[in-house]
């Protein structure tokens, strides 16, 4: 049965990394602990965020899991039109690759795969990034549905193979956190699902022996973003100093943090996010009335989901 505190915990702290590591985006490494030398630090804002304001990565995440409860379940013409929605509205931040499909005028069933066909680069990290509330709900189904609704999911504005798999292979870490599991010890079974053009490179930034640096890549693609959360989970012993380090690797800070606070939530739990982010932690939703949801409604959107799946 899913655990409700690390549910919780995945939600709320994909949201609590989204916003620490906003200030940060596209800064050096070292940079956060400069500012923090002491540990986590505060959500601190700057670079245009206000303290405790949660990115595109936190407001997609939001859109998905309502859909879900709204829904019934996975209606991914509903997915992409509460996404279009959103990025008409004009958002603070959104991702190249995701603006460009979302409101290319494609169809929801062919946008991402037209995009991808065009551009030939579409593994970017943006389905890693909304992720959290969908692997919650997908919890309880087993490893194989709770993979294929990510791979679906990440296919609507992902036409990239890879980021199919990276979604899963998340999906299927944090499945086995909420029931209790380890999800490094998890990672071999997981990798054994992941589609086989794509398994020697996700097996690789995924091994014990992976470090960020060295990653082919920036860490707005998927392969480093994952593998980043994954070593900072491995290297660490508690939630605050896993988002310590992810955002202190510099770059995508607030992505890489916010899949580190989905992966270190689940395993540590609510009570693991630190109280004193709580009170100034929001959700902004450009497109739907003004609403901004607060850590209290984060918490209600995890039980539903908990309860829903």
């Amino acid at each position: 049965m899913t655990d409700i505190d690390r549910a919780v915990g995945a939600v709320l702290g994909s949201a609590a990394g989204d916003a620490l590591g906003a200030p940060f985006e596209f800064g050096l490494p070292g940079v956060f602990r400069e500012r923090f030398p002491e540990g986590a630090g505060e959500l601190c804002g700057g670079g245009g965020w206000d303290p405790g304001e949660a990115t595109d990565d936190t407001q997609m995440a939001v859109l998905l899991g309502e859909s879900l409860l709204e829904r019934g379940g996975l209606d991914l013409p509903d997915v992409f039109d509460r996404f279009r929605r959103w990025a008409a509205a004009d958002p603070k931040d959104i991702g190249l690759q995701t603006e460009q499909v979302l409101l290319g005028g494609d169809p929801w069933d062919l946008a991402a795969a037209r995009h991808f066909q065009v551009n030939t680069h579409a593994a970017g990290n943006g389905s890693l990034m909304r992720a959290a509330t969908s692997a919650v709900y997908f919890a309880g189904r087993g490893r194989a549905e709770t993979m294929d609704a990510a791979r679906r999911i990440a296919a609507l504005t992902h036409g990239d193979g890879a980021a199919w798999e990276g979604t899963a292979v998340l999906h299927e870490l944090v499945r086995v956190a909420l029931l209790g599991g380890d999800p490094l010890a998890a990672l071999p079974a997981a990798l054994t699902e992941v589609a086989p053009a794509h398994r020697d490179r996700w097996a690789t930034v995924l091994a014990p022996d992976w470090h960020p640096d060295d990653a082919t890549e920036f860490n707005g693609a998927v392969w480093p973003c994952l593998g980043s959360a994954v070593w900072a989970l491995r290297t660490t012993r508690s939630f605050e100093e896993a988002l310590v380090a992810a955002v202190d690797l510099g770059g995508d800070t607030d992505t890489v943090a916010a899949v580190t606070g989905t992966l270190a939530g689940a395993v540590y739990g609510a009570v693991a996010v630190p109280a004193r982010w709580l009170p100034v932690l929001h959700v902004p939703l450009p497109g739907f009335g003004g609403r901004v949801l607060r850590a209290d409604d984060l918490r209600d959107l995890a039980r539903a989901l908990v309860s829903a799946g």
